[in-house]
């Protein structure tokens, strides 16, 4: 994100979005000053230990919301995710952004999906993010890897079991 946050503001201010979600920030604390943007909120998760990944999410400031801490006893993720409080009885929504890098770890991938899994408990779920299954058929729910069809078949049993 280094050098677009001067075109990720002129966009926002352009289209004017509520929500913003961002994977691969490769931010650390060296951004803290850098990454706010005026009329949002923001949340973020950098990688730790090493270069690259991270996650980030602007909130529009009118919007009520909070962090979530899903799977912080687990294997890290490079996940965040945020409740938005709900208006005129909408009910709340769960709000994640994710990225599954390509050399992701099963036990990672297992603690990712049982994330999602608990936020697709809400009544409502906006799910964002790089997986990393440039394989996945999305019209025929179908991957040539085996490792994209064991985390997707994780991914869709979860999603299905509402």
């Amino acid at each position: 994100m280094g050098n677009k946050q001067e075109e990720l503001e002129t966009c926002v201010c352009l289209q004017g979005c509520d929500l913003i979600g961002i994977t691969e920030t490769w931010w650390d604390s060296s951004y803290d000053w850098s990454v706010g943007m005026e009329g949002y909120r923001l949340f973020r998760k950098d990688r730790q230990g090493r270069r690259g990944g991270g996650v980030a999410l602007y909130v529009n400031h009118q919007l009520e919301c909070m962090e979530l801490c899903l799977g912080m006893d687990e294997e890290p993720t490079e996940s965040l995710w945020v409740r938005i409080k709900e208006r005129a009885g909408a009910g709340d929504i769960i709000v994640g952004v994710c990225y599954r890098p390509p050399d992701q770890g099963d036990r990672a991938a297992e603690a990712l999906y049982r994330q999602i899994g608990a936020a697709s408990h809400s009544q409502a779920l906006v799910l964002m993010g790089n997986f990393n299954h440039p394989d996945v058929c999305w019209r025929d729910n179908a991957a040539e890897l085996k490792q994209s069809r064991s985390s997707w078949n994780v991914s869709m049993t979860t999603f299905s079991s509402k």
